[in-house]
């Protein structure tokens, strides 16, 4: 079959072994595969060449479980996988990583949630009750931070969605950011919790902000910089806040669950899964390149297309 492979160096379309199903794993015939940055970004080197790439696809059930689990042949299905294995014409897919899709939602959408909405949903439950309350989300115009500032504003936040340039903010306040802000040079506000994708000294002075009992999710550090934080700063301003490392879960912790909320909202018209690079899957290298470059606002998805 046809997969899109680490070849070394990248990622390329090759070719692969049809996957064999575990008991608990659905045959899945692949429509649209999405790209996360740590997919292209952080690359192994010492992942063996031919390795099937990708978390993120979506498609159709060729084969149902083998222990009756998960739905049956014919449905459309979104799936989430802890290894690798998404970016290929057939993907094993867990049934505990995998949702049925409601009508209206289309596969590249589909493909567009596990990782970065999955992500943006769970970290955004680590703040608690935000209703009311104001939330930075940083790195606001990647594909976990388009899915947080919806997430948030739907859950009822003042949201203020910092991003790296002007451009960068464009359509966030659409999703429903109050205020889109180029650095937090001009924040004073304190907040509630913190969103935080980037790292680097952005960590440290959106810690800054947070007020009394606050948390910050450290979600990922997109900018490769190490960060510093001033505690002693910290403590003269008084009450205790909340620095955590924000990890989506374990492989025992289901996706399919959270991927059934999030294809319901979309099928509903409340979120928009923000799709700003699509094309064929041969033009792999040419979306690996923008999404490393930081040319993609929200997320990049391949669609999936038959040899010759």
């Amino acid at each position: 079959m046809r997969a899109v492979v680490y070849d070394g160096e990248g990622v390329t379309l090759g070719t692969a072994p049809q996957p064999v199903p575990g008991d608990g794993q659905a045959l899945v015939d692949v429509r649209a595969v999405s790209l996360n940055f740590t997919d292209v970004a952080h690359l192994d080197p010492a992942t063996p060449p031919g390795t099937v790439l990708g978390l993120d696809a979506a498609g159709v059930v060729r084969q149902a479980a083998a222990d009756g689990s998960g739905p049956e042949a014919g449905a459309r299905v979104v799936t989430f996988g802890w290894g690798r294995g998404a970016w290929a014409e057939t993907r094993a897919a867990d049934t505990r990583h995998l949702a049925v899709l409601p009508e209206g939602v289309g596969f590249a959408e589909a493909a567009a949630l596990p990782a970065a909405g999955v992500t943006a949903l769970r970290a955004l439950r680590q703040l608690g009750p935000v209703a009311g309350r104001r939330v930075l989300v940083t790195g606001a115009s990647g594909g976990v931070g388009r899915f947080a500032v919806q997430l948030a504003a739907l859950a009822g936040a003042y949201v203020v969605a910092a991003v790296g340039s002007p451009e960068r903010g464009a359509g966030l306040r659409t999703l429903g950011a109050r205020e889109v802000v180029t650095g937090l040079a001009d924040v004073s506000a304190p907040f509630h919790g913190v969103l935080e994708n980037v790292g680097g000294p952005l960590l440290g002075e959106a810690f800054a902000l947070l007020e009394p009992g606050g948390s910050l999710q450290s979600i990922g550090a997109a900018s490769g910089r190490p960060s510093t934080l001033d505690l002693e700063a910290a403590r003269r301003a008084g009450g205790a806040r909340r620095l955590e490392v924000f990890a989506v879960g374990t492989p025992d912790a289901p996706f399919g669950p959270d991927l059934a909320h999030l294809a319901a909202l979309v099928a509903e018209g409340r979120l928009d899964p923000q799709i700003g690079w699509r094309g064929p899957w041969e033009r792999v290298r040419e979306a690996a390149g923008a999404l490393r470059e930081r040319r993609v606002a929200g997320k990049a998805v391949l669609e999936v297309t038959a040899a010759g």
